[in-house]
């Protein structure tokens, strides 16, 4: 779902004397030096969207659980107690945390888990996240799926206030993890598990124009980031959902240049980021499911604006990033984060691109909100479709708003390789670079 909160916008101003620099990002701002423990447990993070027939997904969730043994604690505490829900009544229109919760644990025992219970724990009842025999049940299951909606209530009911410290039940949580349990998540259960400068809301086009802005925020357009972040189970990158859904390339590649981050997971629906031994030398990731996970690379990013310090933004029009590394894995495909490497899964070829046919035209590559013709995974199928040809080496996309317009180019650069299961269609792509500019 997407968050109802979003960040309010900052502009400096400086007429023509403002100050323009270029920043380059270095790896030791980035997300992968937080310090974490290590974890021998693992996370299966899903875009949003998780649909209750996708035996891929929660089949791994479950075997990762015990099997057949696997207890699920479902942690529901993003949606609205029953006291907001108007049908918290009607179990065919409810949607609160406990009817939610109800839902997920009907769905894991159907995909074969042993059991599974909701973990009673939302804004109704925030004293349970110390309460003793809410932690017994928690220390009683082998995993933990936190259900989507909006990622602030997981800060308030499973973090100490300001402290941002661990309430009983989020330590034993985190214990289990280290110990060897799996936690998993779908749209904000995935964002919540993320380390510092956890993303908040906002659109792709007002994130590039007007830069991101710590806090929570009414304006659903408005890229906003809660500095302390999430509870900081994966830190090797940052972490969105919904990613070609509802176009978010933008927003993520701006949120990590403006925070310092030199790495972000964006997740597709419906698929799963799986993640072997979070926080450690041994971390290792691999994608699950029908669509894909993008991985932006902005080591060698470079940023050239006006003030492009953390937390403000550039004057309209001057913002650009160039220097950026996008690999986009699918099904099978796994991921080394120290090495930075995308193993392509076995069975998967290199594909030579036969097709003379030019890169068609995109001038909505956000996918933007103001377009009623738009088209989800617009960024992709501009990448995709560079891929397959060998009529060019780069191709340009446009946003649908123009006031700037950022224009997106694709570049087919040494070491580019599409990948393909079935020797005809672009699926996974590694090394593709990426100059966001506005004009």
């Amino acid at each position: 779902m997407r968050t109802p909160f979003r960040s309010r916008r900052t502009v400096l101003t400086g007429g023509a004397a403002a100050l323009v620099l270029t920043l380059t990002i270095s790896p030791a701002a980035g997300a992968g030096t937080d310090a974490a423990p290590r974890q021998s447990g693992s996370l299966v993070l899903v875009g949003g969207g998780l649909k209750d027939d996708n035996t891929q997904v929660y089949g791994e969730i479950i075997e990762r659980a015990g099997g057949t043994k696997a207890r699920i604690g479902v942690i529901t505490a993003s949606s609205v107690p029953a006291s907001q829900d108007p049908y918290a009544g009607d179990p065919d229109k409810c949607s609160n945390s406990e009817c939610n919760g109800e839902y997920y644990s009907k769905v894991f025992k159907r995909h074969g888990a042993a059991d599974a219970q909701w973990i009673p724990i939302d804004l109704d009842h925030i004293s349970n996240a110390d309460a003793d025999a809410v932690v017994r049940q928690v220390n009683s299951m082998s995993g933990f799926f936190f259900g989507g909606g909006d990622q602030s209530r997981y800060l308030t009911t499973l973090l100490n206030g300001a402290a941002h410290t661990d309430s009983k039940v989020l330590a034993a949580i985190r214990a289990k993890l280290a110990a060897g349990a799996v936690v998993a998540g779908s749209s904000a259960g995935a964002q919540i598990t993320a380390g510092t400068d956890m993303v908040t809301g906002g659109e792709s086009y007002e994130g590039l124009r007007d830069g991101s802005s710590p806090g929570y925020f009414e304006d659903a357009t408005r890229l906003g980031y809660e500095p302390e972040g999430g509870f900081g189970f994966l830190r090797s990158g940052l972490i969105d959902t919904h990613t070609g859904a509802y176009g978010r390339e933008g927003r993520a590649m701006r949120l990590a240049a403006d925070t310092g981050h030199d790495r972000v997971y964006a997740l597709e629906e419906n698929t799963a980021l799986v993640v072997e031994h979070p926080g450690g030398p041994r971390e290792r990731v691999r994608v699950l499911g029908p669509r894909g996970v993008a991985v932006f690379d902005l080591r060698r990013a470079r940023v050239q604006g006006e003030a492009s310090a953390r937390g403000t933004a550039g004057r309209h029009g001057t913002w650009s990033l160039s220097g950026v590394r996008y690999d986009y894995l699918t099904d099978g495909d796994r991921y080394d984060p120290r090495l930075r490497l995308t193993l392509p899964a076995a069975g998967k070829r290199p594909l030579a691109p036969l097709s003379t046919t030019p890169v068609p035209a995109n001038t909505d590559v956000f996918y933007s909100v103001a377009n009623p013709a738009g088209v989800p995974y617009s960024f992709l199928t501009t990448a995709r479709a560079l891929a397959a040809t060998r009529a060019q080496r780069t191709a340009e996309a446009t946003t649908y708003e123009d006031g700037p317009r950022f224009t997106v180019t694709f570049a087919k650069t040494p070491g580019f390789t599409t990948w393909s299961g079935d020797g005809a269609t672009p699926q996974t792509l590694t090394g593709m670079s990426i100059v966001v500019a506005g004009r």
